[in-house]
């Protein structure tokens, strides 16, 4: 998932180092004058036009080959994107306007000045990076509405235990690894071995689902696993992003995450009895289209309204809402009237992951990725077998697919970039480390699905 806004605006507030695609945006299409806003628009139906053709040739391509459709949309986003064909590029890869396709055609119909050209740009992406957050939003809804929450308060101890595992020992491994075998100093170590801690919880349960494993045991241990893993990647980035500025970790800062996480989300099941009769009550006296999935997503929205207020992430009280309305009468309709949302906008999430991912970085031509590559291999194995370890974490279940709860917590996505970008901006880490960091987000951001989908299809260890 992209890092949402509100751990921007957490670090702002508390004048941590900015990064570029940490800065909050401005309201959108400001940075563009009056008579830009049809330019702009027409950069972002272009860019909706290649996301779209490319997303749906990549799953059909990737169904075709017994894959799973999400890697195929992500590799259709690398195709498009900066490794590829530039027609998808963010600025905070380091690019221009000039550097776009789309916005050079944009250019050649339109005229504009140096200046306008540039604001159009960072208009267009900002749009797109907004309506990606939003995919990701949407999806997480759709998950937790496709989630049983009993099912979850089943494996709940077991998720807990599984995200501590998947937390603690990449960390560990990482950072003692880095210091040892490579004599990288200790802060440096300790980023690097934050940004091993991420899961992508996008990427896993979109997989899951699409494998018809969601609801399985394992599916929900590492969904409620994945949920929990992205509240404890928020207080490890509070406390390096802290340990860099100052030497010394905000224990105050920490301590407000850890409670308010806790109340958000016992909150939000506690009063799920109370949602549901009111979004019942609610349905049942509208009498015009959308009368339900329009309520349903008011409170999706707002629950991740909240979250965000709150410094946490948009995306679980988005999946917190979509966990208590599964609860409701008129979740099986609800589940049907989601589909068409979601498909609309998730996989714009899913092909901006890949066209933001730069396979650059792993050219051994360019000295300074030379320099990270061995780093990098070790930061891999760490980053695999930290999480792998994860399934032999769970306790009392029978018949247990312990590798496919391993494979499904390795996906690191954007949220590893963010450490890399704050450890960087900070001067905590220097380029080859956030080379080598790179390389091991977007490895197990792209083997995932694959090993996801082998692992399903092993069957169960007889005796386990």
């Amino acid at each position: 998932m992209f890092l949402t806004n509100a751990i921007a605006k957490y670090f702002s507030e508390r004048h941590f180092p900015a990064i570029s695609f940490f800065d909050a945006p401005l309201p959108l299409l400001a940075t563009a004058a009056a008579e830009n806003v049809p330019i702009v628009l027409s950069g972002v139906l272009m860019s909706l036009v290649a996301i779209y053709l490319a997303s749906k040739i990549g799953a059909e391509v990737a169904k075709r080959f017994d894959l799973p459709p999400v890697l195929g949309e992500l590799l259709a986003g690398v195709f498009i994107g900066v490794s590829s064909l530039h027609l998808i590029v963010f600025p905070e890869n380091g690019l221009t306007a000039s550097d776009s396709l789309v916005m050079l055609g944009l250019r050649s119909l339109n005229h504009l000045t140096p200046e306008a050209f540039t604001n159009v740009f960072q208009s267009q992406s900002e749009f797109i990076s907004v309506m990606a957050e939003l995919g990701v939003i949407i999806l997480l809804f759709e998950i937790g509405l496709e989630s049983n929450l009993h099912d979850l308060k089943k494996v709940g101890i077991q998720a807990v235990l599984v995200a501590c595992v998947g937390v603690a020992a990449p960390f560990a491994i990482g950072t003692v690894g880095l210091m040892t075998i490579f004599h990288v100093a200790a802060i440096p170590a300790i980023f690097a071995g934050a940004a091993l801690t991420a899961t992508s919880i996008g990427i896993t349960s979109k997989v899951l689902s699409e494998l018809g494993q969601l609801k399985s045991t394992e599916g929900q241990i590492i969904v409620g696993a994945a949920v929990i893993d992205d509240v404890l990647g928020i207080i490890v980035l509070a406390v390096v992003a802290s340990l860099a500025k100052t030497g010394e970790i905000d224990v105050l800062n920490v301590f407000y995450l850890i409670i308010s996480a806790t109340v958000f989300l016992i909150g939000s099941i506690l009063l799920g009895g109370f949602f549901n009769k009111s979004f019942a009550a609610i349905v049942a006296k509208l009498k015009t289209r959308g009368s339900i999935v329009i309520p349903a997503f008011i409170f999706a929205f707002f629950m991740a309204f909240i979250g965000n207020a709150i410094h946490l992430e948009a995306i679980l009280g988005a999946f917190a809402a979509g966990l208590v309305l599964d609860e409701s009468d008129a979740r099986n309709e609800l589940d049907e009237l989601i589909k068409p949302v979601a498909d609309l906008i998730v996989p714009i999430f899913f092909v901006t992951v890949g066209a933001r991912a730069d396979l650059g970085v792993l050219n051994p031509a360019i000295a300074e990725n030379r320099a990270g590559l061995l780093i990098a291999i070790f930061l891999v194995i760490v980053a695999i077998v930290g999480k792998m370890v994860t399934g032999w974490a769970v306790f009392g279940i029978p018949n247990i697919n312990r590798v496919a709860i391993g494979v499904g917590m390795i996906p690191r996505g954007e949220v590893g970039l963010v450490f890399a970008g704050i450890g960087s901006a900070s001067g905590a880490i220097d380029k080859p480390l956030e080379v080598s960091i790179i390389i091991m987000v977007i490895l197990t951001t792209f083997l995932a699905p694959p090993f996801l989908r082998l692992a399903f299809g092993q069957p169960k260890p007889a005796g386990e």
